[in-house]
């Protein structure tokens, strides 16, 4: 297969089935997940194409309609089947199953282009493409798919995405870049790569207008109302068509508005100020930019039109456009070295399209603005991606839908049936050829109700508009039903449980091989490396008077008293070097007695935070540029590792365990002084962060948000998993999962500990119980008094993991994962990346996973997860489906309440649709069998003023205040028995006269037997809306849902009044026959009182016993679900988890699922 990221070697040839077909992969550049694609060659038979042209104008377009709902049809008629370097047309199927047809183009390009554009590949790489086809010119055959080029590699053997010429780029060739293009290479690329344009197409009102009438749900009412208006039912076709023509009006203003918006927020054209290699400058288009360019960035900012990585200068850069993170990002040059570029794994050196830089210095010539390479454009860029996932969404794979649509195929088997009986009980009554025919495709559209896909979003609709109101946004409304389905919550810890800002508690300083005593106020520190530290190891930036930068370096600078300067580029007073801030120590009078600092430090370099390596560093000078010296902040067993072992006090381990499980956060700081000779501008990281001097702790506070615990709190209570996913030291973590109640009291705690293997020992993965100060646990009877407890249940336990034993497990005991994951609890030290493959890791076990997060490290967990929420200011994040302003996670079961109470909405409007449907049909069945129909005003008054008003309403009800313990059900063909027994009464009516008119259908209006049967479908579309409207415990009572108490009220007392009362203009107007006795129509409504008592103890019957009789009849299986598969296996096996025992890959023994 061939992986489109890079295109893999060692294609196998094609298959003898089929010839033209091969895998590649459709995600985009960079993404984490793989989607693949099967693709089938195919070329045009211009016989074939003629045939069916000639077959289109035979069937009088139906043809090309079929062919547009189903596409591969349409290719399998025009073409025939051949190997991909000979397709003109393309078929893809991706792995969801959807289809598309694409045609492949082609385009002369100059000789050796190819060869220009992917210079970097070895020559063999590129030499079949340019004698692909031995003429004067290369033939360059590609398609767009999602926006993405995908172009034909003959040695691949398959289309690759363009992506695949820059993608062997090091850091090293991205810095010789940094000369410029010639116009010859820039006009070669820009053949290869396309435009730098972020292209949403924006269709013309006919297309959109042709495209939403072909759609069959249009198309069935085209048919519908075209039967109606034959059997002469004006009054019911006209106002159809006239509501179909409003919703299809209103479909195609907010289509249309929506590219629109799209277009105009996607497409991004700025002037930019490229270098070529002769090394002037020219402004060009940003339309123009190709992967290479070098492009100078302004030192008052850019919108950026790319993805670039920065090679010279510092960028604060404002990325809330892409990560719903309103705090701006300080952006350092990429170092210069052999190591391959990723723009994920180099984000802090990287500028993404669509972020706007605010300030660039120190990177020109002219000592202001930023030197950066293009290394993405259009749709490869991260906004590409973005853009490409709003108008491309993955479809939700969500069991309701799909069984909905199983019992829409039931229902198309009861219309068959219905129609093969009406056509015997016409034909039996001598009926003409053209009514048998028009009353038998009537049945069809009465079983089938056309509404149904409109009625199913209704509640859906009505919690995107409440959830608004309540400060979330929602981009993706099919999510809000999976809300309602959720089993697990991840939660990030900094800025989404606890505060975002840090209060500083103490500096806790090393003097020889010890720690000093807590000094509580950093301003009261000596002169020295440490005050040093704290005042220069950051990311701030100046933007005008105010500092911009993370919450706690903020916090920490302040700590100091220090005071930021903009003093950039060449200073006098520090000598030679290209200076990026001055950080000056406070005025004499501000500092404290005994203690004086006079010399300004400079920041000549600096190696931003990465969560992946978890520290940052900078080179520092003094006055004069003297005393060069580095400082490195960052995770206390992370900067310890890069310290001189003999300047780590011995005592380290208990003070950091001291500390942490008290829920500090703690940061610890080292630095060396460097030699005055040193070319601090060409220095590596690598050389910067070794062999440092530990300095000691920063001790911070991080209170719990006071919401957290009370919303933890009711996730467990509604058997609603919580997980803790942070960056942050794990006795960190463990104590703040204590404070917000995701760990009781008496819950034990498990640690994981699984290490790769070393040049002298095996990967190993052991168990440990530890309390709060890492002691273990080791004494025989201790031991057994646990073991009894954890093992019987009596006592619950978790399990908690950092980072480096996650990846370790992952990679060495995959066996173990899914028991981790199904008991693990804290997750700590945990990269992005990994964070991401925790939710995957989840989903594969069945949870349906949330993630609640700040949008920054959690983007790509946020857009993995089922239903992602990112607390942000902004109004839309990108970054996830839902978007809260609110600062807390309180969000969350208020999202989690609405799904369920939308969930619920939508299985009672498709039961409420299905019965009525079936409620009709079995009425005109009857009335057929007896030689008449309902009138056209019937229809029309049942449809619109009945059951599209209650339709409407229905959904209006919010959801109830708590979180049940029980999930509500997922599957509509499990209710389906209510249904079917809801309809069976009409099949008893009694008293049907028959009848001796010799006028068929609605013709021999008024008579006893429609009015009988139109009194009591009446009354029982009123009833089925009462009986399928459910309330507790996922939604508000009957009685909140005001309006469509009032709807059934009205609609009661006309129904009454038409059953019960002499004749008047409206029973006229429905053709209603005047029933004197009275006694018969008391009848009725006694039959309709009594349908009403057995529909709500069926529905009763089947609430409270259908999961007991699904259970008895399913008896010993299994579930579905592995993960309860999995922790049903794990309740009955006593000897997991294994305490204290070294357990290595060879020697594993575990319980497989299968």
């Amino acid at each position: 297969s061939c992986s489109t990221g890079s295109c893999h070697q060692g294609l196998s040839g094609p298959s003898p089935k089929d010839p033209g077909s091969t895998v590649l992969n459709s995600g985009p550049a960079g993404a984490p997940s793989v989607s693949h694609m099967d693709v089938q060659g195919y070329k045009t038979v211009r016989w074939k194409v003629w045939l069916c042209h000639l077959g289109a104008v035979c069937s009088v377009g139906l043809l090309l309609v079929l062919f547009n709902w189903r596409p591969r049809l349409g290719v399998l008629a025009k073409c025939t089947s051949c190997p991909i370097p000979m397709a003109d047309t393309l078929l893809l199927r991706d792995s969801h199953g959807q289809q598309f047809v694409i045609e492949v183009q082609t385009e002369e390009t100059e000789q050796g282009s190819i060869d220009h554009a992917r210079g970097e590949l070895e020559d063999d790489e590129w030499r079949d493409d340019v004698h692909l086809h031995e003429e004067q010119k290369t033939l360059l055959r590609y398609y767009v798919f999602e926006g993405m080029r995908y172009v034909w590699m003959p040695r691949k053997g398959a289309f690759c995405k363009v992506s695949i010429l820059n993608e062997g780029w090091t850091c090293a060739d991205l810095h010789c870049l940094q000369r410029g293009l010639t116009r010859l290479d820039q006009s070669s690329r820009r053949q290869i790569f396309g435009d730098n344009i972020i292209d949403v197409p924006v269709k013309s009102c006919l297309r959109l207008l042709v495209e939403e009438v072909l759609n069959p749900f249009y198309m069935f009412q085209v048919f519908s109302i075209i039967l109606w208006m034959s059997d002469k039912y004006y009054y019911y076709a006209v106002c159809i068509f006239i509501i179909s023509f409003i919703s299809i009006t209103v479909s195609l203003y907010e289509i249309r508005k929506q590219s629109t918006t799209l277009h105009s927020m996607a497409q991004l054209m700025v002037n930019v100020t490229v270098r070529r290699a002769s090394g002037e400058e020219e402004l060009v288009s940003s339309v123009e930019l190709v992967p290479g360019d070098c492009v100078i960035v302004p030192s008052e900012g850019l919108l950026m039109p790319c993805d670039a990585a920065l090679l010279a200068g510092e960028c604060m850069v404002n990325e809330s456009m892409l990560t719903g993170e309103s705090v701006p990002v300080m952006k350092t040059p990429l170092p210069d070295n052999k190591e391959r570029y990723s723009p994920e794994a180099q984000r802090r050196h990287t500028l993404f399209c669509g972020t706007q830089v605010i300030q660039a210095k120190g990177g020109h010539s002219s000592g202001n603005g930023a030197v950066v390479v293009v290394t993405r454009t259009g749709f490869f860029t991260a906004k590409g991606d973005l853009v490409s996932s709003i108008l491309y969404p993955q479809p939700v794979n969500f069991r309701f839908y799909q069984d909905a649509m199983k019992f829409l195929i039931f229902l198309g088997c009861m219309a068959t049936l219905g129609t093969i009986y009406s056509i015997v009980m016409l034909y039996r009554s001598n009926t003409t050829w053209p009514e048998l025919v028009i009353r038998s495709l009537d049945i069809v559209t009465i079983v089938v109700p056309p509404a149904l896909p409109a009625a199913l979003t209704t509640g859906t609709l009505y919690a995107q508009r409440r959830l608004k109101k309540r400060g979330v946004f929602c981009i993706s409304p099919p999510r809000i039903n999976v809300c309602g389905k959720i089993s697990l919550f991840c939660f990030d810890k900094t800025g989404t449980l606890t505060e975002e800002g840090l209060d500083v508690w103490g500096v806790k300083c090393v003097s020889g091989t010890r720690f000093d005593e807590l000094i509580p106020d950093p301003r009261l520190l000596p002169p020295g490396p440490m005050v040093m530290a704290l005042a220069s190891c950051h990311s701030v930036a100046l933007l005008g008077d105010q500092a911009i930068g993370d919450p706690l370096e903020l916090k920490m600078i302040e700590s100091t008293g220090w005071e930021l300067t903009n003093e950039t580029g060449v200073i006098s007073e520090f000598g030679s070097y290209r200076i990026l801030m001055v950080m000056r120590p406070p005025a004499a009078e501000f500092q404290p007695t005994g203690i004086f600092i006079s010399q300004p430090v400079a920041i000549v370099r600096r190696f931003p935070f990465s969560s992946t390596l978890q520290r940052m560093s900078v080179v520092t000078v003094g006055p004069g540029g003297d005393s060069p010296h580095i400082f490195l902040k960052g995770a206390p067993e992370m900067v310890a590792s890069h310290c001189l072992q003999e300047s780590v006090p011995p005592q380290f381990s208990n003070t950091l365990i001291e500390f942490v499980s008290e829920g500090f956060r703690v940061l610890a700081l080292a630095y060396k002084e460097m030699d005055a000779q040193t070319d601090l501008r060409s220095i590596t990281r690598a050389e910067v962060e070794k062999d440092l001097l530990f300095l000691g702790l920063l001790v911070m506070k991080n209170q719990v948000k006071p919401e957290s615990a009370e919303v933890i709190g009711d996730l467990r209570r509604a058997q609603i998993r919580p997980v803790m996913v942070t960056g942050d030291n794990i006795l960190t973590a463990l104590n703040v999962a204590q404070s917000c109640r995701m760990l009781l009291p008496h819950e034990q705690v498990i640690f994981v500990h699984a290490s790769p293997p070393a040049a002298n020992s095996m990967a190993s993965l052991q168990f440990q119980q530890r309390d709060g100060r890492d002691a273990t646990i080791n004494t025989q009877e201790t031991m057994d008094i646990l073991e009894q407890g954890l093992y019987q249940n009596s006592l619950k336990y978790h399990l908690a993991i950092n980072g480096k034993s996650f990846a370790a497990l992952c990679d060495h005991f995959p066996e173990y994962l899914p028991k981790v994951l199904m008991r693990g609890t804290i997750y700590a030290r945990m990269s992005p990346d990994q964070k991401t493959e925790l939710v995957r890791g989840l989903q594969k076990l069945n949870y349906r996973v949330g993630m609640c997060g700040d949008g920054a490290n959690d983007c790509g967990a946020l857009r993995a997860a089922d239903v992602g929420v990112s607390l942000s200011e902004a109004e839309a994040s990108v970054a996830s489906p839902f978007t809260s302003k609110s600062d807390n996670i309180s969000c969350v079961p208020l999202l989690i309440r609405e799904g369920r109470c939308s969930l619920v909405t939508s299985f009672s409007l498709f039961k409420y649709m299905a019965l009525y449907s079936l409620i009709q049909f079995a009425s005109v069945l009857i009335l057929y069998t007896v030689k008449t129909n309902l009138s056209d005003l019937q229809f029309l008054f049942f449809d619109l003023a009945m059951v599209t008003v209650l339709a409407i309403v229905m959904g209006r009800g919010g959801p109830s205040d708590e979180l049940h313990p029980r999930r509500p059900p997922c599957q509509p063909i499990g209710s389906a028995c209510s249904v079917l027994f809801g309809s069976t009464h009409h099949s008893v009516d009694p008293q049907y006269i028959p009848l001796n008119s010799t006028e068929p259908g609605s013709h021999n209006l008024p008579n006893m037997e429609d009015t009988s049967v139109f009194a009591v479908s009446g009354l029982q579309y009123i009833i089925m809306s009462i009986v399928v409207t459910k309330g507790y415990p996922y939604k508000k009572p009957l009685f909140h849902n005001v309006v469509f108490v009032l709807v059934l009220l009205v609609q009661f007392g006309v129904m009454i009044w038409l059953v019960l009362f002499p004749e008047t203009f409206l029973h006229k107007m429905l053709q209603l026959y005047e029933i004197t006795d009275m006694s018969y129509k008391l009848l009725l409504v006694a039959i309709a009182a009594l349908n009403f008592f057995i529909c709500c103890l069926l529905e009763a019957l089947i609430d409270k016993c259908a999961p007991d009789c699904l259970r008895i009849l399913r008896g010993n299986r299994s579930s579905k679900k592995q993960y309860k598969r999995l922790d049903a296996l794990l309740a009955e096996t006593p000897s997991w988890p294994p305490l204290d025992q070294l357990i290595y890959p060879p020697q594993c023994s575990v319980i497989g699922v299968s």
